[in-house]
């Protein structure tokens, strides 16, 4: 059995940094071309949440490389390198879901068809692109998001968190507040607010952000280094964060209402089902984005596969080898028809 390809590194000469116009916007992209071949076997397109960019699929990125597929990994709107619309409007899922579908029209041609994975806000991303554009998709994955129906009614996200029924979700009024990208400015202050979100903790154990509150800035001096992130990846991440700053990433908080509306009329057409072969990579430590989230949501798709690892939110990179070798079995036998394969 060979051994797995090393994750991307952030100049990494296995893939290209490039950057594509659609819909009046500029998309930064990593663009990863199969290993050993002209011809890919598909093209797999990966959307990153936050606080993430198209970095945070450097383990999945060669592994898709080193299995024949061609891998398009977009820093999404509002992050570096990429447009940051004033307008909310640009940031609703609608909104983003037709300016995948325009990426991958001008890359591959107006008839192709991708493998799409998400995670974090990818993951409510790509489960809205199955609903949009379900005709681009041959298969759509998501890692730690569990699938949320269209809602007949606006959903009041204060009155849930405060109620006691979402209170792992009181980050996310913190977040659409606009007091973190005011608070959080130089380097320094990103550095530590990312060290804490990447699971840093002070010296007696203390946290610089919870599920529940959202980020707790007194405690952000006393952060250590992340046990997850290496200190050249940190400093990518910093880079990243600081070249682009926090607001766009948090407008994608901020469009609860627009998505409401946009959405009416799937809701008002009664249960959406996904139709296309569906993968859903649960986390099982993952406080934001708990098992009890996903209860029934298999009533929602045609082709639902589920799993699980045993770890946090970022699993991507904290299970690679699990999350991968999912991956790979999932597209083989779901997608291909293939028998299950032996890593």
């Amino acid at each position: 059995m060979m051994a797995p390809p090393t994750k991307l590194t952030p100049d990494d000469p296995r893939v290209e940094r490039k950057t594509i116009e659609v819909r009046g916007k500029t998309y930064a992209y990593i663009l990863g071309k199969p290993e050993g071949t002209d011809t890919p076997k598909d093209t797999v397109v990966l959307i990153h949440g936050f606080p993430d960019t198209s970095f945070g699929w450097r383990y999945q990125i060669p592994f898709f490389q080193s299995l024949g597929y061609q891998v398009i990994a977009p820093n999404m709107l509002g992050y570096e390198g990429t447009s940051c619309p004033e307008d909310l409007e640009s940031f609703s899922l609608k909104s983003m879901s037709d300016d995948v579908a325009a990426i991958c029209a001008s890359l591959l041609g107006p008839e192709t068809q991708i493998i799409l994975g998400g995670h974090d806000w990818g993951g409510f991303l790509v489960w809205r692109l199955a609903l949009w554009h379900p005709n681009l998709i041959r298969g759509v994955f998501s890692i730690c998001t569990p699938y949320a129906p269209p809602t007949p009614r606006p959903i009041d996200l204060r009155a849930l968190v405060e109620s006691g029924r979402l209170p792992h979700w009181g980050y996310q009024l913190q977040l659409a507040s606009g007091e973190v990208e005011e608070k959080l400015t130089t380097p320094e202050d990103i550095r530590r607010f990312l060290a804490c979100v990447w699971l840093a903790t002070g010296p007696n154990g203390e946290h610089g952000f919870s599920v529940e509150k959202g980020v707790l800035f007194d405690e952000l001096p006393k952060m250590g280094e992340s046990p997850v992130l290496s200190p050249e990846e940190m400093d990518e991440y910093v880079r990243a964060f600081t070249a682009g700053g926090l607001r766009g990433p948090l407008n994608w908080y901020r469009t609860k209402s627009i998505v409401f509306e946009e959405e009416k009329p799937l809701a008002d057409k009664g249960p959406c089902k996904v139709a296309v072969p569906s993968l859903f990579v649960q986390a099982t430590h993952d406080a934001a984005l708990p098992a009890s989230m996903s209860a029934g949501m298999e009533k929602h798709f045609e082709d639902l596969t589920t799993k699980s690892v045993v770890t946090t939110h970022w699993a991507m990179v904290m299970a690679p080898d699990e999350v991968n070798a999912i991956l790979k079995d999932w597209i083989e036998s779901k997608l291909y028809g293939e028998a299950k394969p032996s890593l």
